[in-house]
């Protein structure tokens, strides 16, 4: 049985990976401002730039291993990188037809519920007290850290765009999941590489109908390098390593921590006022953490 010690490394190691998740919005921003990029494009180069890396870090920490993966395992982790792949195009697509807010909104407050359900019913996880009040809590907290966020221009509300965020959901879920199901069985830059290289390929095969934009000034090369780097290849690598003692369900909590560090870099950066519901739902959300780190008092 893995002890207290290593379940606190893992919570930070999911920690870490969702505060890196948070600081994507930020960078895509400053892209494009500065370029007629598009979301296609900014998702395949961060696949793109990670694949490489996991590939990098197999050879020096698996070494021929790298290839001993079983047939069934690796169909599945090909799936991990299908589902990848299906919530960035369809997140972005839903922004344009739903805006920013309930998009993110759906996208991730769905995602947690959905693995709750299917770790419950389908995987057998025990969902305890404490994990179901972290979950309540962190979802009141990301509903009004972004609805603090929002902006009356947004675009209106439409099926599509609810159908597009909640596949998005889905496959955010999905990809939690399945990751789940290797924690412990394959090296998380194993996982990731098979996965992330299957999601590059399968994103350039949109650029068909979506065209790739390749010509960025070299800040914003250096900015796409570290989206690739920094919130994609280590940030997926914390997080898969962090499964190994973290149900899915309590992964997919921590990882709602990405609207708090998306809402104070704006506010740090760009000034946007978050109000009395945002720091409220900050404060859910730091509350949420709390409980799950320390849950044998709740």
């Amino acid at each position: 049985m893995l002890s207290r010690n290593s379940f606190r490394r893992d919570f930070w190691f999911i920690l870490s990976a969702s505060i890196a998740w948070g600081t994507v919005g930020v960078a895509n921003q400053a892209i494009y401002a500065h370029t007629a990029t598009n979301a296609l494009s900014l998702a395949f180069f961060r696949l793109a730039i990670a694949t490489p890396l996991f590939l990098v870090a197999c050879g020096k920490l698996l070494g021929r291993r790298l290839w001993q993966i079983k047939p069934r395992d690796l169909l599945i982790m090909i799936l991990m990188g299908g589902v990848q792949a299906l919530y960035q195009v369809s997140y972005s697509a839903a922004i344009a037809y739903t805006g920013v807010t309930i998009s993110t909104l759906i996208a991730l407050c769905v995602a947690p519920v959905i693995v709750a359900l299917c770790s419950t019913f389908l995987i057998r996880e025990h969902l305890t007290r404490s994990t179901l009040l972290a979950l309540v809590l962190a979802l009141g907290g990301t509903v009004l850290l972004v609805a603090a966020s929002s902006h009356p221009q947004q675009a209106s509300v439409s099926l599509l765009g609810i159908g597009l965020a909640l596949l998005a959901a889905a496959g955010y879920a999905f990809f939690i999941l399945l990751g789940r199901l290797f924690s412990t069985g394959y090296h998380s830059v194993q996982i990731n590489f098979v996965a992330f290289g299957t999601g590059a390929l399968l994103l350039l095969l949109f650029t068909t109908s979506t065209p790739l934009v390749t010509t960025y000034p070299l800040n914003d090369w250096l900015l796409l390098l570290y989206l690739g780097c920094v919130p994609t290849a280590l940030a997926y690598a914390l997080f898969q390593a962090g499964m190994r003692s973290i149900s899915a369900t309590m992964a997919s909590i921590i990882t709602l921590c990405e609207a708090l560090t998306a809402a104070l870099l704006a506010w740090l950066i760009f000034r946007e006022e978050l109000g009395v519901f945002g720091i409220l739902g900050a404060l859910l959300l730091v509350g949420s953490m709390l409980i799950l780190i320390y849950r044998k008092y709740f």
